[in-house]
């Protein structure tokens, strides 16, 4: 072999090493598990209204966050043929061809009567009353229409989100998101779902540990690197480490600014609304104090606050910065990229 080739093969095998540690030229390494391009994240974004909009997945797709967590959409009514799968396909590569983790969002505590689950017969509680299937038990406490808390022990809840085929894991595995966004973890402290634990003479706390232990555990025998990402509820671990055990990370809304519900883009109402400082639950004192509790455990930690004045939002993203958390400020809606 001439030294020319000698030289040409050495230069060949030190730039695929190169390419090799960088990600393939673009993408994540091939062996890289989720888990660790999850710990990676420094970027991210939640879109879970408009996904249909003309030009919303093409925006989805241009933009640079490293996880983006997004509405299934054909899980909703009236939408059945959207291609979820092809869009989570586009998604999955950052514009550069790095690899990006996209998480899809699912509300585990309560119904949404907009989702194709939602049957014609079945009747939506009031605030006094439960519905019709009994494990609709009252209204949002927050103002959000068409969401109901439900008893999520009931099996045919279970069933809905992950113990049947169809259910709404399934459709998630189907559609290759690399896991799951847990919404209304907080329903196990809901004063009507407390009610009716202690009338079905269980444990409300231990259920929904039980419940998103149980769905991570059904994911992963499909997807061993399925991830769990639980919102809100950072109390859960107080005095359950198998909380924390059964989860892949935390998000936290409202941490430093919150907003109202249903609103629409642009309204001053969808944020700007400060979390307090000082002493007392639910300042951003005592939420520093339980996000660290999961940071503790290795689990990283993403906030999401709202807010539209630009003071507001440098604030918080250089707040969340400070105490190493992921930051994402966007409205309320969450109907497109900020």
């Amino acid at each position: 072999m001439t030294p020319t080739r000698v030289l040409i093969g050495l230069l060949a095998a030190i730039a695929a090493l190169v390419l090799a540690s960088c990600g393939g030229g673009g993408g994540a390494p091939a062996d890289r598990s989720r888990a660790d391009l999850l710990r990676s994240v420094t970027t991210w974004a939640d879109q879970i209204q408009g996904i249909e909009d003309p030009g919303a997945v093409n925006a989805l797709a241009a933009s640079t966050y490293g996880m983006l967590v997004v509405e299934p959409t054909r899980t909703c009514q009236g939408s059945e043929a959207f291609d979820t799968a092809g869009m989570v396909q586009r998604l999955k590569h950052l514009p550069n061809g790095r690899r990006r983790l996209v998480i899809a969002y699912v509300d585990i505590g309560e119904a949404e009567d907009y989702r194709t689950y939602w049957q014609a017969a079945w009747q939506a509680p009031t605030a006094t009353q439960p519905g019709n299937p009994d494990f609709l038990l009252t209204v949002d406490p927050d103002g959000w229409s068409g969401n109901y808390p439900v008893a999520y022990w009931d099996q045919r809840w279970r069933n809905i989100i992950y113990a049947r085929a169809g259910s709404l894991l399934d459709l998630a595995l189907d559609d290759g998101f690399d896991g799951l966004y847990l919404d209304w973890i907080e329903a196990y402290e809901d004063e009507a779902v407390l009610a009716r634990a202690t009338h079905d003479g269980v444990d409300a706390t231990a259920q929904m540990i039980g419940f998103i232990g149980a769905l991570r555990q059904a994911a992963r025998r499909r997807d061993p690197e399925f991830l769990v990402i639980a919102q809100n509820a950072p109390d859960l671990a107080t005095g359950h480490p198998e909380y924390l055990r059964a989860i892949d990370a935390l998000a936290q809304e409202d941490v430093f600014f919150s907003g109202e519900a249903d609103t629409v883009w642009g309204d001053p109402r969808s944020g700007d609304i400060r979390t307090p400082d000082g002493p007392g639950e639910w300042t951003r004192q005592w939420l520093y104090g339980r996000l660290d509790v999961f940071r503790g455990a290795d689990l990283p930690v993403f906030t999401m606050d709202y807010a539209l004045v630009p003071a507001n939002i440098q604030e918080a993203y250089r707040l969340s910065r400070q105490h190493g958390y992921v930051p994402f400020v966007s409205q309320t809606p969450l109907s497109r990229l900020p």
